[in-house]
């Protein structure tokens, strides 16, 4: 037999070959049943694509859109001379057609705009045109959606007919019924409906397809959630609180708006982002009722173009008008803009185009996360199991406004899980993606049935169509209807409305039904489709099964019960599996999968004969021809007719597409019978808990859960699969093609829980239950297809749950057959081949995983006890064990039992009582080359242990090598190579357990060698925690660390540098205790240069220390401001305590100096009062007088004796009193200050070395000059690598300096004046970053400074000391700038053109950042004479000029010209005896200079200027060469001095002869800084009379 057909076959492709034509949409058409009937076959010019069939008439379309009748047809106005010839209906050509429908005596088309046409039969109103009783010719026919202001037309995606009605689906899914009787599902009192009018019970549900009967209507629905049909009310909006609709009383009428639209409402989240893109397809070419079916129309004025992308930015263009539209529909009068809307809207946002940019910056992330996270082929597939179906809440709403009987159903995606999961992908297409994200914020503007996402009762997440609120709907149809599902829905409901006298509502019942109503026990059954005969009504499930109900007058529902008011099942042979089904007027066919690949056709009722007598069929027939038509896509049945369209196997292809179907429903039927015949009984079983045990149980229910989403996702696939064939019959459509990704996943994910399952011994466990199988496990074996002679209960229960994985090689040869009918360069090819192959590698990965597994469990199970049971995990699977001592531990005792065992996640080395897990990801391996030991031994490292293995062989050597790398980086990778050595370097988290510092510590980070190496961090269970980074297993370079503090409750923090696990170098430490330390540490201490800063001002007792530290002690020079106390000791420290030589000040001007012990001022000092009364001698403690000493008064009387007592508390006295003679004023009693306190060069100390050890030098000037520059080097860059990490840190002039810092200035050969220029330029420039080791210094250097001076140290006394700190300053950064440059000559040396001299260097980088606290004690240090000098230049600043030059004896011949009677010259101003300020104008401007100045060069540059300026003016009066002496150059520099009026003159003169360069003192610049000198002094005592 199959030869035969085979032969036939080959035949038929020889016949066929050449004119493609004959081969797609033969049309075959017979009457009932006999053997004798043989069909006939109607030959028409193109591929039949559809047929409909009347009680004596029948309509088809063909390919490209035409539509030929045949048969009976009175309504024409010519009689047709061959009724039963196809002829073509012209009025609908130059439209294209896609779908037909025909009633018993009318007909209708669809076109690709979504136009509706109507001919035929009207007398009822059937064909929805008025005053016609027929309608000869197809004839438009508007459905108006009159709730819109201007009414618009909406779009139909298919029609089906009745006897004297018609119902339409709309593109919104929204059914609309025109003609009479109650199946209309209208509240119509009056027949016949001549208008078409919408069904409003069904609005705001999903309808998939329509039925008609003669007198009774279906519909297939899409299921809501269980918890969407009891909702409450709402009437705000859940997430911005709004109403939802608002009233707006007008004079004359009433605003109802429901133009609320939430802006919070579209913030996608990441997963919904990936379910809203659309999936654009070519125009509508396939009938509408498929679920497949992408239904792409645009808004109501353009209809769809035949590239969908188009229609998408289309709808984008009418944005505009879509506004004016939503304001008329709001109930606004047309034109009138937004107005009466915003005011209804009472929006919290200020303006609407705020809410627009904010809405499109939202939508734009959304399309950038999308783009990042697309998969190959930019397309999205998300699966979502009902485990995880997380719930997001929406608006949800009913009401009903005034007399308007609408409802607005806002649905919320339900959380309830029923038994069995679903999946549902949707797909879509990035680039459109923006256009149509802004299209939705457009909608949502326009319409409150917006873009409302809804997750269904299965985890399934999907689109909703709603109906229009006050039926603004209209607008979002491209919306709704453009983004479909790729995988057909199988939650499905069917409705059914009209009459009911055969029972063919299938209520139970049969009262006829004036409103659709839901058959309630056909609600879980999967229903994919439905089909109405006259009296009698089909459904066919997902699971290929038929249930029908109404007439049985000739068996046409297949079964013995008559009549049925309910659902039965058609009564078919077992493993018959029907596809497609069709009913007349008192028959049914069925298209059903047989035994072999080619579909065969069954028939069940009316034999039609030429005897009237009737017959009966008891159950569905098969019509033996079936098999001579071939491959059969579509039967069509009506009237007493049956039709059915075949194609031939050209190339074998077709064949194959139905050998694809057929095993994928084979499939899923099978997983369907495991599903409830075995699963579902084993989950009820009370014993299972317990039999299985915690872990096993929650596996099995997660496998249970996966197994649902496999079974589902294939109930999907076969319904598609199954439309394909029914509709286009390509390789485009197929699912598997284009998402391979969402199969493999849900194999991959139900296999690894498959394989845990089993590693747990679950179906060992499984079978304890026994009473549930019975004693004979046929079914079992039955359905497992196990083929093993008495296989064991749990080998039949695994090869029935690993069935799907044989399945997938069925998948590899199927699409593998379908490749080889196209040429191999095609894409289809390609495509169909890399599928192929994805599937046979899959395949082939799970038969690995299967064998790992199996391999795992049997180790578990002939290994029982204890140890191996703490190690067994679901996840964990066994590589390889050395129980076969092929591996031994080196140096192991000879009783010791050492056992290894390495697993896909650790090693475990067992012993006699113990066993030790080593985490793989922190385990390397390394081959011991044996030439040094003759063994064969692989060393193995982890974090804490490190040791030897010895092989047997070098075999096992190899082995095991190879296993173990393997293994590390699979764990690493998540992926293995098998080639590659795992990295050396990796990251990775460890858990310490030895006892030591790390003791239970985890560390989370970086590893090289079995030893934490980079960045990582580290926690302690205490709450320490350590994050920076590590070398060789330590803290070293920069890191944080915090520890709590118990006792306070707070945590200790640290930033800063670590070495070998210490805190080392610089850091911050901030103690819970309120105090900081920032500064040097080593080994932990606080050990170098620091601060520490105790407390806040407000605080008890706030204190700052800044100096040296040795190993945690304050030990050698520091400054300590007791802010509480108001003193400020500078001294020398030992272990916390002031020791040695010390300075205090205090606020109140006291003034200490000289020996400390013990923390008090003890031994020999010197102590000055405010007004300068001073004591000289003996101290015991602080201010405390004790023993020989001299006070003397601030007059130079004084007292010499014993002392005892607090000074200024009464001090006791035995001693002499003395008062000088004025003569004996050169026995000058008191000694200088500053011979008590701490010389300058001992100073900050510590901070220098620091600079020196930065340098690579043991002590100042002993090291490698190379050395130094490469460690400035180093500096640098860590430094820059360490900010580019955090870029804020650091301007960009900063980093530009950094850069060229990285340049080193050539530092060896002879200096000449361009050499000294470029150190001179590198010292500014490396004295400005903190990064560089001189920078570094400095900023040390002046916060030391400052802190010194400023504040309570701002006291007079402590001049000297100031200028001699900034002087050992100089001559300290000398030396290291010398180390720098060893060439440069030492001080005073000579360059060319210049003497070299730390002042001239470093001054200038110096001198500005201390100038402020310098100046201020010179200011206090010359206060009095400063004072004495302003008054008189005050006094003296109130004259003339004239006057003034007079006075201070100016030779007349420089006085500027002024003779009364002449006229002056042109441009000169004439001096008036009343003029100020003029004489010598710009000579006293330069002078003022002097204060804006730092260093004394810049000052005596200054003092230089005046002079040539007044040298210049006395010039032009001459009006000839001058040379000054003295007596002339005097007085007039006098009086520039005193016009200039310089407050503080006295601290500048001081402070340019403290700091002026040596060499420059006896130059040009020394006379004249001698001569400005001369002129303070002389206005100080200037007497004038």
């Amino acid at each position: 037999h199959r030869r035969r057909r085979r032969r036939r076959e080959e035949e038929e492709e020889e016949e066929g070959g050449g004119s493609t034509g004959s081969e797609r949409g033969l049309l075959h058409t017979w009457r009932g049943y006999s053997y004798s009937v043989t069909p006939e076959r109607l030959l028409l010019p193109r591929p039949v694509l559809q047929v409909a069939l009347g009680t004596r008439h029948g309509v088809l379309l063909v390919e490209g859109g035409q539509v030929y009748s045949f048969g009976e047809s009175p309504w024409k106005q010519s009689q047709v001379p061959e009724p039963e010839k196809p002829t073509l209906e012209s009025a609908l050509s130059g439209q294209r057609v896609v779908a037909i429908a025909a009633g018993s005596f009318h007909s209708g088309a669809v076109t690709e705009d979504g136009g509706v046409h109507m001919w035929g039969d009207n007398s009822s109103g059937q064909c929805g045109l008025s005053g016609l009783t027929t309608v000869p010719n197809p004839t438009p026919v508007a459905l108006m959606d009159s709730d819109t202001g201007p009414p618009q037309t909406v779009p139909v995606l298919e029609l089906a007919c009745g006897e004297q009605h018609t119902l339409a689906l709309a593109a919104q899914r929204e059914v609309w019924s025109w003609g009479s009787g109650s199946q209309l599902g209208l509240n119509a009192t009056v027949f016949p409906v001549w208008k078409p009018q919408k069904v409003e019970h069904l609005a705001g549900r999903y309808v998939i397809q329509v039925a008609c009967g003669a007198s009774h209507s279906l519909a297939l629905v899409r299921c809501l959630g269980p918890q969407d049909v009891q909702r409450p009310p709402v009437d705000k909006c859940r997430q911005c609180n709004q109403l939802l609709y608002t009233m707006t009383d007008k004079e004359d009428h009433v605003i109802i708006s429901d133009g609320h639209y939430c802006p919070l409402g579209v913030e996608l989240t990441e997963d919904e982002g990936l379910l809203e893109a659309p999936a654009l397809t070519q125009g509508l070419k396939t009938s509408p009722s498929e679920p497949v079916l992408p239904s792409q129309i645009s808004t109501s004025k353009s209809s769809a173009p035949a590239d969908g992308t188009d229609s998408s930015s289309d709808s984008a263009h009418h944005q505009d008008s879509e506004k004016e539209k939503s304001a008329m529909a709001n109930g606004a009068l047309p034109g009138s803009d937004h107005s009466a809307l915003s005011k209804v809207k009472s929006s919290p946002y200020p303006d609407e185009q705020a809410v627009k940019d904010y809405l499109r910056k939202l939508s734009d992330n959304t399309q950038v996360e999308q783009t990042g996270k697309a998969t190959a082929g930019g397309l999205h597939t998300l699966l979502v199991s009902k485990e995880t179906s997380d719930t997001v809440h929406r608006v949800a709403s009913t009401y009903e406004a005034l007399s308007l009987k609408k409802m607005m159903n806002l649905y919320l995606p339900s959380g309830a899980a029923r038994p069995g999961g679903a999946a549902s992908a949707i797909v879509g297409d990035n680039t459109a993606e923006r256009v149509r994200q802004e299209d939705s914020v457009q909608a949502k503007k326009s319409s409150s049935t917006g873009d409302i996402r809804e997750e269904e009762a299965e985890g399934l997440r999907r689109r909703l169509s709603l109906p229009g609120l006050l039926s603004q709907g209209r607008y979002a149809v491209h919306l709704l209807s453009s983004s479909y599902e790729v995988f057909p829905t199988l939650q499905t409901e069917v409705w059914s409305w009209g009459n009911c006298d055969h029972g063919q509502l299938g209520h139970g019942d049969t009262l006829a039904r004036l409103q659709p109503q839901c058959i309630k026990s056909l609600n879980s059954k999967e229903v994919v489709r439905v089909a109405a005969g006259a009296h009698h009504s089909l459904a066919l499930t997902a699971q290929s099964q038929v249930f029908s109900w109404g007439s049985n007058s000739c068996g046409q529902l297949g079964h013995m019960d008559s009549p049925s008011t309910v659902p039965r099942l058609a009564k078919l042979s077992e493993g018959i599996r029907v596809w497609d089904v069709s009913a007349g007027e008192k028959h049914t066919v069925l298209l059903a999968d047989g035994d072999c690949i080619q579909p065969i056709i069954y028939y069940s009722g009316q034999q039609v004969k030429e005897a009237a007598e009737e017959s009966y069929t008891q159950q569905p027939v098969l019509l033996p021809f079936c098999m001579n038509l071939r491959y059969v896509s579509n039967v069509f049945a009506g009237g007493q007719r049956c039709v059915a369209l075949s194609d031939r196997n050209v190339m074998g292809f077709i064949a194959s597409l139905h050998e694809l179907a057929s095993a994928e429903r084979k499939y899923y039927c099978k997983l369907c019978n495991v599903k409830t015949q075995i699963i579902r009984p084993l989950l009820e079983l009370e014993s299972l808990s317990s039999a299985l045990g915690q872990v096993a149980l929650g596996l099995l229910q997660t496998l249970v859960g996966r197994f649902s989403l496999l079974c589902h996702l294939t109930g999907q696939h076969g319904a598609s699969l199954t439309a394909n064939l029914r509709r286009g019959r390509d390789v485009k459509s197929l699912l598997i093609l284009d998402h391979t990704g969402v199969f493999i996943d849900a194999y991959h994910e139900y296999c690894s829980v498959l394989g845990h399952f089993q590693v747990m011994g679950g179906f060992q466990s499984l079978t304890k239950p026994s009473d549930f199988f019975g004693k004979s496990p046929e079914l079992l074996q039955k359905l497992s297809e196990c083929s093993e002679e008495n296989p064991s209960m749990s080998d039949l229960l695994m090869a029935l749950f690993y069935l799907p994985t044989r399945h997938l090689h069925e998948y590899g040869r199927l699409l593998l057959k379908l490749a080889t009918c196209f040429e191999v360069c095609s894409d289809d090819y390609q495509k169909l081949q890399d599928s192929c192959s994805k599937f046979e590698v899959l395949a082939l990965q799970l038969k690995r995983k299967r064998k790992d597994a199996d391999y795992t469990f049997h180790f578990w199970k002939s290994f029982p006890g204890k140890m191996t049971d703490s190690l067994r995990k679901p996840h964990r699977r066994l590589i390889c064990e050395s129980s076969n001592k092929a591996l031994t531990l080196q140096n192991a005792g000879r009783f010791s039992v050492n056992w290894f065992i390495l697993f896909n996640d650790a090693l475990v080395h067992a012993q006699f009582s113990t066993h030790h897990v080593f985490p793989l990801a922190t385990l390397w391996v390394e081959p011991i080359p044996e030439e040094n030991t003759g063994t064969h031994g692989l060393k193995v490292i982890t974090p804490e242990e490190t040791f030897t293995l010895l092989a047997s062989s070098p075999m096992e050597k190899a082995k095991w090598l190879r296993s173990i790398n393997q293994a590390v980086d699979q764990a690493l990778s998540g992926a293995g190579q098998d080639t590659l050595e795992p990295p050396i370097s990796r990251t990775a988290s460890y858990t310490f357990y030895k006892d030591g510092r790390l003791k239970e510590a985890t560390y989370d980070g970086r590893w090289l060698n079995g030893k934490p190496n980079g960045r990582g961090a580290l926690k302690w269970p205490d709450g320490r925690i350590y994050t920076g980074t590590f070398k060789n297993g330590l803290e070293d370079g920069f890191g944080e660390y915090v520890a709590p503090n118990k006792t306070l409750n707070k945590n200790d923090h640290y930033q800063g540098y670590w070495r070998d696990g210490k805190m080392h170098g610089l850091g911050t430490y901030r103690y819970a205790s309120g105090e900081v330390y920032d500064g040097s540490f080593q080994d932990s201490m606080r050990h170098g240069h620091g601060m520490l800063r105790s407390g806040k001002l407000n605080t008890s007792s706030p204190s700052v220390f800044i100096g040296q530290w040795l190993q945690d002690k304050k030990t050698g020079y520091g400054v300590f401001d007791d802010i509480t106390k108001g003193e400020k000791y500078m001294g020398m420290w030992q272990d916390h305590l002031r020791q040695g030589t010390g300075v205090v000040v205090t606020q109140f001007g006291l003034y200490y100096e000289g020996a400390f012990k013990d923390n008090k001022m003890m031994g020999t000092g010197i102590l000055l009062s405010e007004d300068d009364t001073t004591y000289e001698g003996e101290f015991s403690d602080d201010w405390t007088l004790s023993g020989k000493g001299v006070l003397t008064m601030a007059n130079g009387d004084y007292l010499e004796g014993s002392f005892g007592g607090e000074w200024g508390s009464g001090l006791k006295v035995t001693g002499s009193y003395f008062k000088p003679h004025l003569f004996d004023g050169d026995k000058e009693k008191t000694r200088k200050l500053g011979w008590l306190c701490v010389c300058a060069e001992d100073k900050w100390q510590a901070v220098f070395d620091e600079c020196w050890t930065q340098l690579g030098c043991e002590a100042p000037g002993q090291g490698e000059n190379w050395r130094a520059w490469e460690n400035i080097a180093v500096a640098l860059t860590t430094s820059r690598r360490h900010i580019e990490d955090s870029p804020e840190m650091l301007s960009r002039s900063h980093s530009k300096t950094l850069e060229s810092l990285e340049v080193i200035p050539q530092h060896v050969g002879p200096i000449n004046m361009e050499r000294y220029h470029t150190i001179r330029l590198y010292l500014i420039k490396a004295c400005d970053t903190p990064l560089h080791p001189l920078g570094r210094l400095v900023e040390t250097l002046v916060a030391v400074y400052r802190m010194t001076y400023v504040g309570v140290g701002a006291n007079r006394r402590l001049l000297p000391q100031a200028v001699k700190e900034i002087k050992s300053y100089l001559y300290r950064i000398f030396q290291i700038v010398r180390f720098l440059f060893p060439d440069l000559p030492e001080e005073g040396g000579l360059v060319p053109d210049r003497v070299v001299s730390s002042s001239a260097l470093l001054l200038p980088v110096l001198l500005p950042r201390l100038y402020p606290p310098l100046f201020t004690l010179y200011a206090l240090d010359k206060e009095r004479e400063d004072d004495v000098y302003w008054e008189c230049v005050l006094r003296l600043n109130k004259q003339p000029d004239l006057a003034l030059l007079a006075f201070l004896g100016v030779q007349q011949k420089f006085w500027p010209v002024s003779i009364p009677d002449s006229v002056p010259a042109p441009g000169e101003k004439p001096v008036l005896s009343s003029t100020k300020d003029t004489c010598f104008a710009s000579a006293v401007e330069t002078l003022q200079q002097i204060s804006t100045t730092f260093t004394p060069s810049d000052k005596l540059q200054v003092i230089q200027l005046t002079f040539e300026e007044i040298t210049q003016e006395v010039q032009s009066l001459l009006k000839q060469d001058f040379l000054w002496s003295m007596d002339d150059l005097f007085p007039v520099f006098l009086y520039v001095v005193l016009r200039a009026r310089i407050r503080n003159l006295g601290s500048e003169v001081s402070l340019i002869e403290d700091l002026m360069d040596p060499c420059v003192q006896h130059g040009e610049h020394g006379i004249m800084f001698t001569t400005l000198k001369a002129c303070y002094y002389q206005i100080q005592h200037e007497k004038i009379t």
